[in-house]
């Protein structure tokens, strides 16, 4: 079976905590690259390689991602 079918398969909270779980990861990404990008002290290499909002990803990812993993909590606990 392929992934997707797989994914597709899982209960709606199952669902919702791994995409939740995929956010945070992205975050964490985010979270990475801003710190990297903070580290660099030639602002010429800066503009070279571009801007982009990592500190705006990495909070709205955080919170979109707590958000689906505080709602599929009860469910995946076995509370419901």
């Amino acid at each position: 079976m392929d992934l997707i079918a797989r994914f597709e398969l899982l209960s709606d909270a199952a669902q919702l905590a791994v995409t939740g779980a995929l956010f945070w990861v992205f975050a964490g990404c985010a979270g990475f690259m801003e710190r990297q990008r903070m580290k660099r002290r030639d602002l010429a290499r800066l503009d070279q390689v571009g801007w982009v909002p990592w500190l705006g990803l990495f909070m709205g990812a955080a919170i979109i991602g707590g958000g689906l993993l505080a709602i599929s909590l009860p469910v995946v606990l076995g509370n419901s």
